[in-house]
């Protein structure tokens, strides 16, 4: 629900209105980037933060640092100046079996002297793959940030982190502390990691590996201005100092007293007792992983009662009372010894990478995707580099990028093969298209049980039984090539498949046969020529009236079709020169297989009443079918859209007509029954 703010009273002050306005807009931050609830309009949002700007700039005395306008960034600074941290930010040591769990729990068990069955109480949440921060407030005031660094000296960043939206700038709540320094990671978002490398891809500029880097270089910049227009996050987990407030008695509250402040604190948290719950958190966490918005590469236990934390203390860099149980490596380093090409169910050509076996995301990896041809050049991958294989759960592995400063001198270019290396047939890459596919069509057999799942489609050929288990069988027990074979296909031959009773192959048989007598239409749309679509062989076949001269047209001649540019054109130019296609095409025409009336193009409506007629259909009509009505409708020159809009000239309406109707009556739209659109059909405008 978007909600609109109240103005305070129009004589309220400059400085009552500016206070009013930063705390308007911090309300707004909060909603939208902490809770994942807009309820303020952009445009509004907007118009409220140009008002503070102006109000700002005619009395710089009421700019605060905690202002909204401090976002934006600021002048580029010469470095970064250290900051040595009053409490400081260890790491934590690491565990990956559930051996090291059961070990971990054991040893606080043993060290804080529970009892044999009273079990140990766990915090548990993520452990971020970004860069850890430390941040301070004084009397509720944002004023400083700094990194890690070396865990007692960090880097003064906090112009950069001020940049972040989701960081409030000040706390609220009842319970502000006179100073506190929150822990916690800044990191990239999944979903905003892709849009900014689109960003940079449209700009020219070098797209960042992964969101990591992409936040750990954003956070280091020396100009603000450019962290302000990267989308960083936070999530806070930790404390370091505080004054002037009690410290919860356990983690759990220290979390939920952050939410309270305003503090952006993740939900995927837990408190578990013993090393059973510990471990179930984590497969819980790993299950749900892949789908979760932002990288993870482990979770974190930590006991959560704050006397028993002071009581275990810690060892060297690291406290004894918490774990991270990190998920296998989901990326590695690996030598690239190859690249060969694999072909698609739909042709498309995938270079992919052979490797030096690697263990990566749980599993021994020997082959990567590359994408496409241009993903190669992109990212200067070259045979005999050194890559970073990234592997994440079910994933296909894939190459991230290539270390360029291991590269021998020997390294080779990957070259894109001119022949499909499962047919032989012609590669092509149409213009404005990034994938490459096998010319092969009908005949190439990597395409085959695509092919043939096209061809049985309701809207091609409709042969009803011919699924894609099938299919499978079909194919890999070589019984059919191509879809002519299929009219081939006896009953002793589908009755011996699996799960294939003998009614079930006296239908698909009945099926078969019934298939052979179609429409031109159908049978284009069943041939699966890329970008041909139903409408496309609809066109082709009312213009052409039959086969043989759409086979044999000019590009130029395909361009006079109606909604056939330039690239569907050459599409379907190339599909019918490819050699293996027409002979394909001769034998589903052979005697006793498929066939359909040809002749010349149907007659079409006056033109004025139907041609560059938009309709639409909905409801049932008494006699007519909704694929009936539509393929008369465009016989007749008509466009048949789905939904109603001003652009829309007719409805047609049949029973149980629903929201289209009522949209075409209240727009004002000229409403048909069946009786309607015969009369409109036969050139009598109503």
């Amino acid at each position: 629900m978007v909600r609109h703010p109240a103005r305070p009273p129009e004589a309220s002050s400059a400085t009552e209105r500016a206070a009013w306005l930063r705390a308007e807009l911090e309300r707004a931050n909060h909603a939208y980037y902490v809770l994942d609830q807009p309820d303020l309009p952009d445009a509004e949002y907007d118009k409220l933060f140009r008002e503070l700007q102006q109000i700002e700039s005619a009395h710089p005395d009421l700019i605060t640092p905690d202002s909204p306008t401090q976002r934006v960034g600021g002048e580029a600074s010469a470095g970064f100046e250290p900051v040595v941290h009053d409490v400081p930010m260890l790491s934590l040591n690491n565990g990956f079996a559930d051996e090291d769990i059961a070990a971990f729990d054991k040893r606080v068990h043993e060290t804080l002297g529970k009892a044999e069955g009273d079990q140990v109480d766990y915090a548990c949440e993520l452990k971020f793959d970004g860069l850890a921060i430390s941040l301070r407030y004084v009397d509720g005031v944002f004023v400083q940030a700094s990194t890690r660094g070396d865990g007692t000296t960090g880097e003064n960043v906090t112009e950069n982190v001020r940049t972040i939206r989701s960081l409030p700038l000040r706390l609220k709540g009842k319970r502000v502390p006179k100073v506190l320094d929150v822990r916690g990671e800044v990191l990239m978002f999944r979903r905003d990691f892709a849009r900014m490398n689109e960003r940079q891809r449209e700009a020219g500029q070098k797209e960042f590996a992964n969101p990591r880097n992409a936040a750990a270089g954003s956070l280091r910049q020396l100009d603000s201005k450019i962290t302000a227009q990267r989308p960083l996050s936070f999530f806070a987990y930790g404390i370091g100092v505080l004054e002037g407030e009690p410290m919860p008695a356990t983690h759990a509250e220290l979390l939920d007293w952050y939410a309270e402040m305003g503090l952006p604190v993740n939900s995927e948290r837990a408190v578990v007792k013993g090393a059973q719950g510990l471990l179930e958190f984590f497969r819980a966490v790993g299950e749900k992983r892949e789908s979760l918005p932002y990288d993870i590469d482990g979770v974190v236990y930590k006991v959560n009662r704050r006397d028993e934390q002071d009581a275990l203390g810690f060892v060297s860099r690291a406290p004894r009372f918490a774990l991270a149980h990190k998920f296998p490596a989901q990326e590695a380093l690996t030598k690239l010894l190859a690249i060969d090409v694999q072909v698609g169910r739909t042709g498309a050509i995938t270079p992919v990478a052979r490797l030096e076996p690697v263990f990566v995301g749980g599993a021994t990896v020997t082959n990567a995707t590359l994408h496409n041809e241009d993903e190669v050049r992109r990212k200067d991958i070259r045979i005999g580099d050194t890559v970073i294989v990234r592997r994440a759960g079910d994933v296909i592995p894939e190459v991230v990028s290539a270390l360029l400063e291991r590269r021998p001198e020997d390294a080779r270019e990957f070259v894109m093969p001119t022949e499909c290396p499962v047919c032989g047939s012609r590669i092509e890459r149409l213009p404005d298209e990034a994938i490459a596919r096998c010319t092969g069509g009908l005949f190439c057999p990597a395409q085959r049980k695509q092919a043939l799942w096209h061809f049985a489609q309701r809207r091609a050929l409709d042969i009803d039984g011919l699924g894609e288990k099938i299919i499978d069988q079909l194919v890999e027990q070589n019984l059919v090539r191509t879809p002519a074979d299929l009219f081939n296909l006896g009953f002793a031959t589908l009755a011996q498949l699996d799960r294939m009773a003998d009614k079930s192959a006296q239908n698909l048989l009945d099926s078969l046969e019934k298939a052979k007598s179609t429409t031109l239409a159908r049978f284009i749309y069943a041939l699966g020529i890329r970008q041909v679509g139903e409408s496309t062989a609809k066109d082709l076949a009312r213009y052409f009236g039959s086969l043989d001269p759409i086979m044999d047209a000019s590009i130029e001649q395909l361009l006079e079709v109606k909604d056939v540019g330039p690239i569907v054109a050459e599409s379907i130019h190339q599909f019918f020169a490819e050699e293996h296609n027409r002979t394909v095409i001769e034998q589903l025409r052979a005697p006793g297989k498929v066939t359909w009336v040809e002749g010349p193009p149907a007659p079409k409506a006056p033109v004025g009443v139907l041609a560059g007629k938009t309709v639409v259909l909905t409801g049932t009509l008494p006699t007519l079918t909704r694929d009936a009505a539509k393929e008369m409708l465009e016989a007749a020159g008509a466009k048949v859209a789905g939904s109603v809009s001003k652009k829309t000239d007719y409805v047609v309406a049949g029973a149980d007509a629903g929201s289209k109707l009522a949209k075409a009556e209240e727009l004002g739209l000229p409403v048909l029954d069946e009786e309607g659109l015969h009369k409109l059909l036969e050139g009598h405008s109503t």
